[in-house]
């Protein structure tokens, strides 16, 4: 089965080549099919083959040919695309065609009558698609999501001459995207076609009924769709009756595609139309269109296509699809018999299918096996486990001098029932806790620990001190467990021996820059490390708060590597997550949640830790939230989705079942039992730490045996406390108050009331736990913070014959897990000493009863559930994702009906390549480069931040240094055309680059103008918009709902422009501002609607604008003064939306077709009309640099201001 490709692009044409080429396709197609054929011209190419190719192979290919001086960049070059289409309509009827592929500025087709009409009438905007006809319809499942992908149409007009011929009145404007597009130079672009009656209110027949405007602002209805296979998918009426009701929402329609070689494409012609006939020439032909199959072409290229003709060649893709999941799957041979060609192209789609689905289901079977008894192993799956400690017992014989080692009793290590050992290929990478001095010693270990798969990482002594010892034991566990600042600086907790006085401190907040920079330098060494190890598709799971830093690595380092992540990542910390108040004192708290959000899914093991993650991401970095199918969180961050989930996990009950066999265990039982003499036992294994709350427990006990004096000599509490050696401090601190109690209790009660023991290590073994746990009637954990303790799961899960009675702390994660446990606040000492007389007296129904809530989980989530759920979330966010890239969130149909982004837009846009675009511009005659100011040559804080480094938002700022003089260097450029069009004032663009020579400048969305300075001229002048609007009237009404919301919210005011009336709630606390902002919105409707304004909310701003005011005014005015063969575009906010579609119009609207390049990028990944995206206000900046080739100036690499260690507060917004 040898695969061979035909290519035909050296074959001299003849003077109607052209002409005949699709004819070509067709009959090469079934007689050649069975090859992996392409059918190539110098402008055109119809790629038969659905296999993908590597486009990024090709983006390297074009790129060189660039840097050679060769052709300019594909990317970013204009394409206008006409459509002819012959159908007999009934009087008064008028055909459109729609597209798939994003939506149209001049008539946006409504989903379900929800929405609004968006842009001017004229314009016909399709921007690119990042998705193909093999799979556009298994990603994308239901049908809100379907119907977006239809959503807009554009006109076509015919004459008493040439009817039945349509044809599209302004050619359909395109940007290529290689980066979007996934067919390896193949541009795509799908439509149909569908009748509407203007002026026509009448229901629509059969039930078909889309309202889509008329682009004169009226709506009709939609006659019909077209749907030549209706007929195949459907036998009785009422089954045929549904399928045109879903057609009503827009859903199963059936599309056509075209295909162009984009890198085959003539230059010369980019920026012209491809195919562009006559309607006269197109008519020409007409008369030989029952010939051929339907399928004619006109002498200038114009495929015309056959309303309602099943053969049309540009069904065949649609057809391909639907024969992989056919509606009526019984129907399914019907397709497969319509022609030869089409039965050729069944078969052999049905195979790649099938096969495709088979190893998809294999991965599945292998992936969610809950058994681990599957047998599927085609596939090799890696996952690598990251923690700062190895989870391994390593020991060495000092007669051999050899070492050996074991797996210990993490929950990460590996286990018979570890689910992620059988369904991946795991590797462990961590640190050893072993003094080892010479190299040889150091291999000695890495050939023990090879077998286990487990990759070992050796520090230096003093950056373990300062990071382990400094940054991790004495900041961030104490804050994450919640511990203020000046608690820890005050109460001794430096890093002191147990020989210290207990009431000195030696915190000095001096060694926090030295303990960070060796937290950094070991979240480095460990990314060196795995950036040597991983491949394309690895996972990686890191674990705890060691190494929070290392997702945040790895992305950058993948991303400088692959120019993309091909890895995903899941972050989880193991210990609880400080309120936001607590974790803001943290110096370098912002980079740290930066560091976690970089991966795709970060774990908790209680919600109060993941509420208290969101919230902190909310005040810190002004991210926002938002529930997800499932019962899942997401956090957008990076224009992605980070998962936050919560998970759970019980203890490993087959390591338990083995360890109960011990004989040590049967005798600490009858040691235990001999002692205490039929004694009631309270039993407590706590780390000697102050958060493990062993005082407050000693303190209850105390009061339990003055309260109730029946349980003198009734009651026997046994504490085992644990020193690790790692808070040496907290450890005295604790062990001395400790050791006091403890004989104050001897004192008062008698010896024997307390068994107190204190062990040099980090954990009790598990034979002298579960002898414990089976002499104890009582398990009593009273910690103040606590995360992960699996100690009261074991104590259930030991407990089988006698059920005893756990009592848990209301403040530890396990107060949330165990429903038959007692919860106890430990400072409510009266209380705590009632509920231990209560568990002390229970019965044993109840005590059977108890157990019964929690055994079930105990016995049946060991680690591999846990961890299989955890990888299961993880392909969830990554299923989100891919969906969430084609459909917008629900939080933008607020702002959708303010501006051009319409609630069903696709997010398309890829990320910008500075290189293609400083190609296109340096081989380009005539340049116009339209620029936002706040948030894109601005640095702009998110609104929804807490504390921004100016609470006075933007006004008055400058951009960076190297930025003004980037656009001095553009504006000193005859070629060029450079604005800035911003939403501020007047005054503020002014005093910030008002004196660039040669600038243009735009305030208040395009209300107030200013032409470009001239050399000498020393003062702007403005020219303002009059759209016909009383600002005195609706101050008068305005005002008093505007004063009232101010004196509401501490920093918010109100602001004035030429052309808007603005609430500014940026300065406020994000939450409150964010409340009030919503309820304003609503008032000043109702109080405004007589007027022709409307009310938008963007970022910490709530604004009175006119209807008929948008930067694409601006827009359209620059175009239609200055011709230009390469355009530039630049905004971050909803109010650029419409700067971009504006291009897009004039595009379609002009008859000058010089421009080639044209540049839509909004900063910030997310839903937009743009083409490309930049990920900030930084990487504008680096694009003007490179433009202006400034970077050799500056020494390469970044050098914005933002970046420097002396950047001052004037640079954020």
């Amino acid at each position: 089965q040898r695969s061979t490709k035909i290519n035909i692009r050296n074959i001299q044409p003849s003077i109607n080549n052209r002409r005949v080429y699709p004819i070509i396709y067709l009959y090469t197609r079934l007689l050649f099919y069975q090859f992996n054929l392409y059918v190539l011209s110098p402008s055109l190419c119809c790629r038969l083959h659905r296999g993908k190719r590597n486009h990024r192979t090709e983006k390297r290919k074009m790129k060189n040919e660039c840097d050679s001086g060769g052709a300019p960049p594909v990317d970013g070059k204009v394409l206008r695309l006409h459509f002819a289409c012959r159908a007999e309509l009934p009087l008064g009827s008028s055909l459109r065609v729609t597209s798939s592929d994003s939506l149209s500025t001049t008539t946006s087709t409504l989903i379900g009558g929800g929405g609004g009409g968006v842009g001017s009438a004229g314009s016909n905007v399709l921007q690119p698609t990042n998705s193909n006809y093999d799979t556009i319809e298994d990603d994308i499942g239901d049908a809100a999501e379907r119907s977006s992908l239809y959503s807009s149409s554009v006109e076509m007009v015919t004459s008493p001459e040439t009817y039945p011929l349509w044809r599209t009145r302004n050619p359909v404007i395109r940007v290529v995207n290689s980066a979007a597009d996934e067919g390896g130079g193949i541009f795509r672009h799908r439509y149909r076609y569908l009748v509407v009656t203007p002026g026509d209110s009448k229901p629509a027949k059969d039930g078909i009924g889309m309202i889509t405007s008329d682009g004169c602002g009226g709506v009709v209805e939609v006659d019909e769709w077209e749907d030549p296979f209706v007929d195949y998918l459907v036998d009785d009426v009422d089954t045929k009756q549904q399928h045109y009701q879903n057609h009503r929402y827009n859903t199963d329609l059936p599309y056509r595609t075209i295909e162009i070689d984009v890198s085959s494409v003539d230059p010369s012609t980019f920026g012209k139309v491809l195919s562009g006939p006559s309607l006269s020439s197109a008519s020409s032909s007409s008369s030989s269109s029952s010939q051929g199959g339907g399928v004619n072409f006109s002498c200038k290229d114009v495929r015309i296509d056959n309303w309602n003709d099943k053969d049309d060649v540009a069904f065949i893709p649609y057809k391909a699809q639907m024969i992989k999941q056919p509606p009526n799957r019984q129907h399914s041979a019907a397709w497969t018999s319509e022609s030869d060609s089409d039965a050729i192209f069944s078969d052999r789609d049905r195979t790649t299918t099938d096969s495709d689905a088979a190893a998809e289901s294999k991965m599945q079977c292998d992936a969610d096996n809950d058994t681990g008894t599957g047998t599927f192993t085609t596939a090799v799956k890696r996952i690598f486990l990251v923690c700062y400690h190895l989870p391994i017992i390593l020991d060495h014989d000092p007669e051999t001098g050899k070492f050996s080692a074991s797996f210990s009793e993490s929950l990460i290590a590996k286990t018979e029932q570890s689910g992620v050992s059988k369904s991946y290929d795991a590797l462990w990478i961590g640190t050893v806790s072993a003094d080892l001095k010479t190299e040889e010693e150091k291999n000695a270990v890495r050939e023990v620990l090879k077998p286990m798969n487990c990759t070992p990482l050796f520090l230096d002594k003093s950056l373990t001190e300062s990071f382990y010892y400094g940054m991790c034991k004495q900041v961030l566990w104490p804050a994450f467990h919640n511990i203020d600042l000046l608690d820890i600086s005050k109460s001794g907790w430096g890093n002191k021996t147990l020989s210290d006085e207990p009431d000195s401190s030696n915190w000095d907040q001096s060694r926090l820059d030295v303990w960070w920079n060796a937290y950094r330098q070991v979240n480095r060494i460990f990314t060196e490390t795995l950036t040597a190890l991983l491949g394309p598709h690895d996972k990686v799971w890191v674990h705890d708060y060691h190494l929070s830093l290392l997702p945040k690595m790895l992305h950058e380092v993948q991303d400088s590597l692959n120019k993309e992540r091909t890895i995903q990542m899941v972050y989880f910390l193991h210990i609880p997550f400080p309120t936001s108040q607590v974790f803001r004192e943290i110096e370098h708290g912002g980079e740290i949640l930066e560091g976690i959000l970089h991966a795709d899914v970060v774990g908790f093991h209680a919600f109060d830790h993941a509420r208290h993650f969101l919230n902190a991401s909310k005040r810190i970095l002004g991210l926002s939230h938002e529930s997800l199918v499932g019962g899942l969180i997401g956090v957008r961050y990076r224009g992605t989705k980070v998962l936050v989930t919560i998970s759970n996990v019980s203890i490993e009950t087959d390591v338990v079942e083995r360890a109960m066999t011990s004989p040590l265990v049967s005798e600490g039982i009858d040691h235990f039992k001999s002692k205490y003499n039929g004694r009631q036992v309270i039993c407590g294994v706590d780390i000697a730490q102050g958060l493990s709350g062993i005082s407050l427990k000693l303190l209850a006990f105390e009061r339990l045996l003055s309260d109730y004096p029946n349980w003198l000599g009734n009651v026997v509490l046994v504490q085992r406390n644990l020193i690790p050696s790692s808070r040496k401090s907290d450890e005295l601190d604790t062990i001395n108050h400790v050791r006091y109690l403890v004989n104050r209790l001897k004192k008062t009660f008698g010896p024997d009331v307390v068994d107190y023991e204190e062990i040099h290590a980090s954990s009790l073994p598990i034979q002298q736990r579960l002898a414990l746990w089976s002499s104890s009637d009582v398990f009593l954990s009273s910690p103040i913070r606590e995360g992960l303790n699996l100690l009261p799961l074991e104590y259930v899960y030991t407990r089988k014959e006698t059920p005893g009675v756990t009592m848990i702390s209301e403040f530890s994660a396990m107060s949330s897990i165990l429903n038959g446990a007692l919860r106890v606040n430990p400072y409510d000492v009266k209380m705590a000493s009632t509920i231990i007389d209560t568990a002390l007296s229970m019965s044993i129904e109840e005590k059977v009863s108890r157990r019964e809530r929690d055994i079930h989980f105990v016995s049946t989530s060991p680690s591999g559930q846990w961890t299989r759920n955890v990888l299961r979330d993880l392909n969830d966010v990554k299923l989100a994702t891919e969906i969430d890239n084609k459909t917008t969130k629900r939080s933008m149909r607020a702002t959708a009906k303010m501006e051009a982004v319409s609630p069903a837009t696709i997010i398309n846009s890829s990320l910008l390549d500075s290189a293609t675009v400083t190609s296109a511009y340096n081989l380009s005659k005539k340049r116009v480069i339209l620029i936002d100011f706040n948030g894109t040559i601005v640095m702009k804080e998110p609104a929804g931040k807490y504390l921004k480094r100016e609470m006075l938002g933007i006004s008055g700022h400058k951009p960076p240094e190297e930025t003004i003089e980037a656009l001095t260097t553009l504006c000193s450029d005859k070629r060029n055309v450079v604005f800035v069009v911003s939403g501020d004032t007047e005054s503020n663009i002014e005093n910030a680059i008002g004196d660039i020579v040669g600038l243009g400048l735009a305030a208040g969305n395009g209300g107030t103008l200013s032409l470009p300075l001239k050399a000498g001229q020393t003062a702007r002048k403005w020219e303002a918009i009059d759209l016909g609007i009383d600002w005195d009237a609706i101050l008068v009404l305005a005002m008093p709902v505007l004063s009232k919301y101010t004196a509401r919210a501490n920093g918010s005011f109100v602001k004035h422009t030429s052309s808007s009336i603005g609430w500014s709630y940026y300065g406020c606390d994000p939450e409150w501002g964010e409340m009030l902002a919503t309820q304003l919105v609503n008032e000043l409707e109702v109080a405004l609607h007589a007027f022709n304004v409307r009310i938008v909310k963007l970022k910490g701003v709530v604004e009175v604008v006119p209807r008929n005011l948008n930067k694409g005014r601006i827009v359209k005015r620059v175009l239609a003064d200055h011709d230009a063969d390469f355009i530039l575009c630049m905004g971050d906010d909803v109010s650029d939306e419409k700067m971009f579609t504006s291009i897009f119009s004039v595009l379609a609207e002009s008859q000058n077709q010089q421009t080639s390049h044209a540049f839509t990028v909004t900063v910030g990944k997310k839903a937009s009309n743009a083409s490309y995206y930049l990920e900030n206000a930084q990487d504008v900046a680096d694009l003007l640099v490179d433009m202006t080739n400034l970077r050799r100036g500056l020494g390469g690499g970044r050098a914005m201001s933002w970046d420097r260690d002396d950047c001052t507060t004037d640079l954020f917004a």
